[in-house]
C-alpha cells in the first residue's frame, strides 16, 4: 500500500511540474479564446432564427446546396440560367469553390457518422467554426514570431475583435469566413518554412496557399506580401539558402496548384497583379547563380561577367516584359486593383466599383470603432519587432505596414489588417508586462533575501554555520545587485504596479467595446431588420423575406425580375426567379442598361424593360421606415452607371440636381427627378401617407423633406405588391396594348 502511494505521489508530481502545468495553463487559455471567439459569433442565432445573412452569402448558399445535391462534377459544370438573363452565368468557372467544398466536406462527414444536420445549418456555424481555427492559427504565428504569452494575447484578441467578428458570425456565409483562416495558416507555414529552410514545411505552404486561393480572391495580397518579404531579405543582405528552398518551392508548387482553379486558370503567369511574385522568383535564382559564380571566380572576371550579364539580362527582361504585355500575352491591372494603388481611380472611370460601399475609403471613426485598443497598441507592437529584428519580424512589419495602407483605402480590408493588429498587439502588451511584472517581481525578492540574511546571522553559531555562511554571501551577493539596478529607477514598484493596473483596465474595456460592438452592429442580419421604438421595445422588419416568399408564391416560374444588382442574389436564392443583374457585376453593359431603366421616364424606360423581357420590377424604399439604404439613396450610382456606356450617353448626371447643384426630392427637385421611373415606382401612392405626427403627408423620413411630386399614376406598370412596412415595392410590367384589327 505504501509503494502504491509512493507512485501515485510520483505520478502527480510529474504531472504537476512546473513544466506540465504551464502547459496545461496555455492549452486552457487557447482553447477558452477558440471557444470564446466561437460563441461571440452566435448573438445573431441568439437574436434572430438560424438565417443567412447579406447579399453575396446567399449566392454561395444556393451553389452549396446545388453542389451537395448534384455532386462535384455537376457543380463545375453548371449553367446558371437564372442569373443574368438573357446572358446567364457559368458557375464552376467563375467563382472560388474552396467554400462551398469546405461546406459539403463537412456535410458529407457529418451524415456519414449519422449525425442529421441540413445544409443551410453548415452554412451559418461555418464562420464561428473557422475563427476558432483562426485563433488557434493566431496563437500559433505569433509564437513563432515573439513567445507564448505573447501568441496567448494575440489569439484573445483576435477572438473579439470587431473588425473580424464583422465576417465571420452566424450567418454570414462568405469567402473571408475562412479565407482569414486560411491567410494566417499560410502566414504560419511561411515562417516555418523561412526559418527551417525545409522543403516539407514550405510544401505545406504550398498547399495553405492552394486553400487560400481556393476560398478568396483576396489571395493576391498574400502572393504579392510573401515576395515583398523575399525581396526585403535580399535587400538588407539576410538572404540565406534558407529563403532560396523555402520561396522556390512555395511559388513553383504553390503556382501549379493555383491554376487548378478554373477561375484562376493562367492568371498566376499572365496578369500584371502576379509578376511581382514571378519577378522575384527570377531574382533569387540570379541571386544563387551570382553567388555560385563569385565562389568560382577571381575578383576581376566576375566583375566583368557580373557588369555584362546584369545589363544583358536587364535589357532581355524589359523588352520581353513589354512585347508580352503589347501583344496581350500579360493582361493589364485590373479596375479594383487600381482602385487600391490609387482610389480616386474607380470613381473617376469604373463607376460599378466605386458605386459598392465595401470599396470606399474608410474613415478615422471606423478604425477606432472596429479596432479600438489595437489601433494604439500597433506602433508599441512594431517598436519591438524593430528591436529585435529578424527575418519572421521583417515578414510581420511588412504585413502590417501594407495592410493598414490598403485599409485606408478600402473599407472591406479591414478585415485582412484586424489580425496583424491583434499579432503586434498582443507582441506589444505581452512584452511591456512582461518588463513591468519583473520589477514587481524585483521587489519580492529584495524581501525575501534580506529575510534570508537575517535568518543567517541568526543561526552562525549552529551545526549548519557553513551552510548559513554560503546563504549570507549568496544574499548579499543578490542584494547588491539589486540595489545597483535600484538606482536607475524611482518608484518602481509603484510605476509597475499602476501600470499593470491600468493595462487592465485597458483590456477590460476593450473587452466590453467588442462585446457591444459586435451585439449591436454585426448581430442583426441584413436581411431581418431591427429598430427600437418609443418605449425601448425592439420592432422586427421582416420585409424582405415577405416580398420574397410573395414572388415565389405568386408570379411563374419563368417570370423576369428587374431590380437593382444589391438584390439579385437574394431574389435568385429565395424567390427562385430570375434576375437581369446580381451581386458578380461582371457585365458593366448590362448593369448599365438597367440603371438606364430606372433613370428614365416611363415611355424610355418601358422600352428598355420590353427590351429586357422584362416581368416585375423590385424597388426598395425606406422613407415610411427610415431605412437610409433604399434605392433613392443609391439613385445617383444607378445614374452615374447608366450612362457610363455608349446607350446612356443622353443620361448626365447634372440633369438630376436642381439648378444650385442638390439632390432634392421635395418640390424644389429637378423635373427630370420627379418624373424618372425610380422616384415614382418608389413614391407611389406615398403623398397620402402620414409617417410622424406633426408632418405633412409624403415626408420622407430619410431624406427629411415633404415629396414634391404626390398624385401621379403609373402608365406602364401596375402595383403588385408592397410589403407591411413598405420596405420592398414589386410592380408588374403591363403588357402591350390591344391594337385591335
Amino acid at each position: 500500500m505504501t509503494a502504491i502511494n509512493y507512485k501515485t505521489r510520483h505520478l502527480w508530481s510529474r504531472l504537476l511540474s512546473d513544466d506540465s502545468r504551464e502547459r496545461l495553463l496555455k492549452t486552457t487559455v487557447l482553447l477558452l479564446a477558440a471557444i470564446l471567439s466561437f460563441s461571440c459569433r452566435l448573438f445573431s442565432v441568439l437574436r434572430f432564427e438560424s438565417v443567412i445573412h447579406e447579399f453575396d452569402p446567399y449566392f454561395n448558399y444556393r451553389t452549396t446546396r446545388f453542389l451537395t445535391e448534384e455532386g462535384f462534377y455537376s457543380f463545375l459544370n453548371w449553367f446558371d440560367d437564372r442569373a443574368w438573363y438573357p446572358l446567364g452565368r457559368i458557375i464552376g468557372g467563375t467563382i472560388y469553390p474552396g467554400l462551398m467544398v469546405t461546406s459539403a466536406v463537412l456535410y458529407h462527414g457529418l451524415q456519414f457518422v449519422n449525425i442529421p444536420v441540413d445544409i443551410r445549418n453548415v452554412c451559418v456555424f461555418l464562420a464561428p467554426l473557422f475563427s476558432s481555427f483562426t485563433t488557434i492559427v493566431t496563437y500559433l504565428l505569433t509564437k513563432e514570431l515573439s513567445d507564448d504569452a505573447s501568441g496567448l494575447v494575440a489569439a484573445a484578441m483576435i477572438s473579439i475583435v470587431p473588425g473580424y467578428i464583422s465576417r465571420s458570425v452566424a450567418g454570414s456565409y462568405d469567402n473571408e469566413g475562412i479565407a482569414i483562416f486560411c491567410m494566417l495558416l499560410t502566414y504560419y507555414l511561411w515562417i516555418k518554412s523561412v526559418k527551417s529552410g525545409s522543403v516539407y514545411w514550405s510544401s505545406l505552404c504550398s498547399l495553405a496557399y492552394f486553400y487560400m486561393v481556393s476560398s478568396w480572391g483576396g489571395y493576391v495580397f498574400l502572393i504579392n506580401l510573401i515576395p515583398l518579404h523575399v525581396l526585403a531579405l535580399i535587400m538588407t543582405g539576410r538572404f540565406s539558402h534558407r529563403i532560396y528552398i523555402a520561396y522556390s518551392t512555395v511559388y513553383c508548387l504553390g503556382t501549379l496548384l493555383s491554376m487548378q482553379i478554373p477561375f484562376v486558370g493562367f492568371q498566376p503567369v499572365t496578369s500584371s497583379e502576379h509578376m511581382a511574385a514571378f519577378g522575384v522568383f527570377g531574382l533569387c535564382q540570379l541571386y544563387a547563380f551570382n553567388e555560385y559564380i563569385k565562389s568560382k571566380l577571381s575578383q576581376h572576371f566576375y566583375d566583368i561577367l557580373f557588369r555584362s550579364l546584369v545589363l544583358l539580362i536587364g535589357f532581355v527582361a524589359l523588352s520581353a516584359g513589354v512585347f508580352l504585355t503589347v501583344i496581350g500575352k500579360i493582361s493589364p491591372w485590373t479596375g479594383r486593383f487600381y482602385s487600391l494603388l490609387d482610389p480616386s481611380y474607380a470613381k473617376n472611370n469604373i463607376p460599378i466599383i466605386a458605386s459598392v460601399s465595401e470599396h470606399q475609403p474608410t474613415s478615422w471613426s471606423s478604425f477606432y470603432f472596429d479596432l479600438q485598443l489595437l489601433v494604439f497598441l500597433f506602433p508599441v507592437g512594431l517598436y519591438f519587432c524593430f528591436s529585435r529584428l529578424s527575418d519572421a519580424n521583417i515578414f510581420i512589419i511588412l504585413y502590417g505596414v501594407t495592410s493598414i495602407y490598403f485599409a485606408g483605402v478600402m473599407v472591406r480590408l479591414m478585415l485582412v489588417l484586424a489580425p496583424v493588429m491583434c499579432i503586434l498587439s498582443g507582441i506589444g502588451i505581452s512584452q511591456m508586462l512582461t518588463r513591468y511584472c519583473k520589477q514587481l517581481e524585483t521587489t519580492s525578492s529584495t524581501t525575501s533575501s534580506s529575510l534570508n540574511t537575517s535568518s543567517a546571522h541568526n543561526h552562525n553559531h549552529s551545526t549548519h554555520w557553513t551552510h548559513s555562511q554560503s546563504t549570507v554571501s549568496s544574499g548579499q551577493s543578490s542584494e547588491k545587485k539589486v540595489r545597483r539596478h535600484d538606482t536607475n529607477y524611482v518608484m518602481r514598484h509603484e510605476v509597475a504596479s499602476m501600470f499593470v493596473l491600468v493595462t487592465t483596465g485597458l483590456l477590460l474595456a476593450y473587452t466590453y467595446h467588442c462585446i457591444w460592438v459586435t451585439s449591436e452592429a454585426y448581430s442583426s442580419p441584413s436581411i431581418v431588420l431591427s429598430a427600437r421604438s418609443h418605449d425601448g421595445s425592439r420592432i422586427i422588419f421582416d420585409d424582405f423575406r415577405e416580398a420574397y416568399y410573395w414572388l415565389r408564391q405568386n408570379t411563374a416560374e419563368d417570370a423576369k425580375v428587374m431590380s437593382w444588382w444589391d438584390y439579385g442574389y437574394q431574389i435568385t436564392a429565395m424567390a427562385n426567379r430570375t434576375i437581369l443583374v446580381d451581386n458578380n457585376t461582371w457585365n458593366n453593359t448590362h448593369i448599365s442598361r438597367v440603371g438606364q431603366a430606372m433613370a428614365s421616364p416611363e415611355d424610355k424606360a418601358y422600352e428598355i424593360m420590353r427590351e429586357l423581357d422584362v416581368n416585375y420590377v423590385l424597388v426598395i424604399f425606406g422613407g415610411l421606415t427610415g431605412y437610409s439604404s433604399d434605392d433613392i439613396n443609391k439613385f445617383l450610382w444607378m445614374v452615374r452607371i447608366g450612362g457610363s456606356t455608349d446607350k446612356g450617353t443622353h443620361i448626365k448626371e447634372t440633369d438630376y440636381y436642381t439648378s444650385s447643384g442638390e439632390f432634392r426630392v421635395d418640390r424644389e427637385g429637378s423635373p427630370t427627378l420627379l418624373n424618372c421611373l425610380m422616384y415614382k415606382m418608389s413614391y407611389y401612392r406615398f403623398g397620402s401617407v402620414y409617417t410622424e405626427g406633426g408632418k405633412p403627408p409624403g415626408y420622407d423620413r430619410v431624406r427629411g423633406a415633404e415629396i414634391g411630386h404626390k398624385d401621379f399614376d403609373l402608365q406602364v406598370l401596375e402595383e403588385a405588391y408592397t410589403t407591411e412596412h413598405w420596405l420592398v415595392r414589386i410592380y408588374k410590367v403591363k403588357d402591350l396594348p390591344n391594337r385591335g384589327v
